[in-house]
């Protein structure tokens, strides 16, 4: 909205030329997302108390857990408010890229919604079948794919995949695309939402991953610099830059009260939207393969509950004393904030290793 409304003044006001570039958009928006974070975050804490909408702890979970019982939850719709407001206001409208990030993220916020509701209204930890959630994530990734799949060419968006380390290592897969699209956006969400369990761990590991394809989409929307790193180039997708710096800035300022001892939780309505919001610009920016990388932390979480359910099913033994991951250690009794801060710099060398693909190719 503000590009709109400021870029055509620089006719009069050269000092609003700076308004074209992305990288000053994108870090106005980290900080005008962290600004509405921590402005709203006290009152928005305050009406979910007198809302009684507090976490319900399952009882099999690690014992110490039982005193967070009733912290306020459904915190991830501050934090959508605060990545979709800034977004709206520094990105491009007319990019389309930017419209499909926000719509696919606000409708994962809106399966998380119903299914916090569900578990705030039975006053217990369960609220929709991993089915139907499952398939309504699904259903709005493919959804998804196959608006990508069906773009103008002048957006130049092919149905491709391309491969971290081998710069010619890139397969069209034509409307095999949408199943491989919805493939990510429901695994992202997932890991992401198997991760958030315990205070900042998720945001925290959030913020570093939106980092990282805050760059990521930069450089795919920049012919020249596209081509000389030999990624693929998508025309327009750089504005897909502000998204992400929006969750950073989002993310940091939910941080503030999402850090041990939690104030509030974010709960399914901000796991499984920013989980798809990581999931859909890594397909936006054609470094889909790369999300194993980038969210290296999410995925070990994720495969630490399928080893352990496989392991049992299969067996009748566990392999870790708790699943997810983070579980595992606090039972072999590692502090909580020394798990959290551990596994963020897990993170933030997962983030390395990933932007490292960018020259090794």
């Amino acid at each position: 909205m503000l590009f709109h409304l400021l870029y055509p003044l620089n006719e009069q006001f050269a000092v609003f030329n700076v308004v074209r570039y992305i990288t000053f958009r994108a870090a106005a928006a980290v900080v005008t997302a962290l600004v509405l974070t921590l402005v709203l975050g006290p009152g928005f804490i305050r009406w979910l108390r007198r809302l009684s909408i507090g976490q319900n702890i399952r009882a099999e979970g690690p014992e110490r857990h039982q005193q967070k019982a009733g912290t306020p939850t459904m915190g991830g719709v501050l934090i959508l408010f605060s990545m979709i407001v800034p977004t709206l206001l520094w990105a491009r409208l007319d990019n389309i890229y930017v419209w499909l990030a926000l719509a696919v993220t606000a409708a994962f916020g809106a399966i998380g919604f119903s299914d916090d509701f569900l578990k705030v209204r039975r006053g217990r930890n369960q609220g929709l079948t991993a089915k139907v959630k499952f398939l309504l994530l699904a259903l709005v990734a493919a959804a998804g794919g196959m608006i990508l799949i069906y773009l103008p060419n002048d957006y130049n968006f092919s149905p491709t995949i391309a491969f971290p380390f081998f710069k010619t290592a890139v397969f069209n897969v034509g409307l095999l695309y949408i199943p491989f699209v919805a493939l990510v956006l429901t695994g992202s969400s997932n890991a992401v939402n198997l991760t958030d369990g315990l205070d900042g761990l998720a945001i925290g590991a959030t913020m570093i991953a939106a980092a990282t394809y805050a760059i990521f989409t930069y450089i795919a929307g920049n012919s020249v610099v596209a081509g000389y790193l030999q990624v693929p180039y998508v025309r327009s997708v750089g504005e897909v830059a502000i998204f992400c710096a929006a969750l950073v800035g989002a993310s940091l300022g939910f941080l503030w009260f999402n850090a041990h001892p939690a104030e509030v939780f974010m709960g399914d309505v901000g796991s499984l939207a920013i989980g798809g919001a990581i999931g859909v610009v890594a397909v936006l920016s054609k470094q889909e393969m790369v999300l194993v990388l980038v969210g290296g932390l999410f995925v070990i979480e994720a495969l630490s509950v399928i080893v352990q359910v496989a392991s049992f099913k299969l067996t009748g033994k566990r392999v870790l004393r708790m699943a997810p991951l983070h579980h595992h250690f606090e039972l072999e009794g590692w502090e909580e904030s020394k798990i959290i801060v551990r596994f963020w710099i897990l993170s933030i060398l997962f983030s390395l290793l990933s932007l490292s693909t960018l020259k090794l190719r």
